[in-house]
């Protein structure tokens, strides 16, 4: 009874493999750099056009891989959704992306990073129709240094900070955001006009990215590095001030190890939010978790008690 309980799983696994397409391509390349996506497309049924949803992964812009999400890739397209996830340059590399690092540095990090998404969009716009993808319905999505290319590749100004060629249309504008543990530099680029829906999560004692207004790496003012961010508490804070769709998922006591949680163990949230947003629905909450660790923050952070 038992092999035939374990030939079944196999069976179950592999047809569930077979619903999706995973292809890898090329979107951008020139003499020294050639940067790849990784394209999930759920099992075509009809001709409808499919949503897409942009993933960037984490790792300080010095490391981490395309393909450490592919669950979340497949479990998307199994559920209707493709998803792009994407290479991106990785600038930081043998440097130090901490409190002792260079803050233009850190910036241009960033700014590279924001720029390949940037690229990755566009390319994906321009073959649309060869993938059947719904150009008015992408997303874009990160974990930690990819949340922070989310971040500012929807706010921040596509004309002066891209690095490449200008090739996303003038009225180009993300469905939605998805964030895990990331951050904004400015909140003051989420304006009223420019704000989308957003879905994050984060935890209160995360020393690497604040989760509230904070110094990355937790660096002290006279670092070399220090870089002020704006992190998920204080973005949702300011977006509910705009009246604007957001949801946080807040894990008290915990940190930095909570980031990829909506892509991990969360993925029904992203799969709950992406529906939302497509069927217009407006939305506000904060999902509170407690973890196993204990919260220094109860003071700051009430809700965390």
């Amino acid at each position: 009874m038992k092999k035939y309980a374990i030939l079944l799983f196999i069976i179950l696994h592999f047809n569930n493999i077979q619903g999706q397409e995973i292809k890898t391509i090329t979107y951008f390349q020139n003499d020294t750099i050639q940067l790849d996506l990784d394209l999930y497309l759920p099992q075509q049924k009809t001709n409808e056009k499919i949503p897409l949803i942009f993933f960037a992964f984490g790792g300080g812009f010095s490391g981490g891989e395309r393909t450490s999400e592919k669950e979340f890739g497949m479990f998307m397209a199994k559920n209707g959704y493709a998803v792009a996830s994407i290479s991106y340059s990785l600038y930081m590399k043998r440097k130090d992306f901490g409190c002792k690092g260079t803050l233009t540095e850190k910036i241009k990090a960033i700014q590279i990073g924001v720029s390949d998404m940037w690229q990755a969009t566009s390319f994906l716009l321009e073959n649309a129709a060869k993938y059947n993808l719904d150009t008015s319905k992408i997303f874009i999505s990160g974990i930690s240094a990819g949340a922070e290319i989310g971040f500012h590749a929807v706010y921040w100004d596509y004309k002066l900070m891209n690095l490449y060629k200008s090739n996303l249309p003038e009225n180009f504008k993300y469905k939605g955001f998805i964030g895990g543990s990331g951050a904004i530099m400015d909140i003051n680029l989420i304006t009223r006009e420019k704000a989308i829906p957003t879905l994050l999560s984060h935890a209160n004692n995360d020393a690497t990215v604040p989760y509230s207004a904070g110094s990355h790496r937790s660096c002290p003012t006279n670092a070399s590095g220090w870089l002020i961010l704006f992190g998920s508490y204080a973005v949702y804070n300011h977006m509910n001030d705009l009246h604007k769709d957001i949801e946080l998922i807040t894990f008290c006591g915990g940190g930095h190890e909570f980031s990829g949680y909506l892509f991990h163990q969360g993925q029904q949230y992203v799969l709950d939010f992406v529906d939302t947003v497509l069927k217009g629905n407006k939305f506000e909450s904060h999902l509170i978790i407690p973890s196993d660790k204990k919260s220094v923050n109860t003071g700051k952070y009430l809700f965390c008690e």
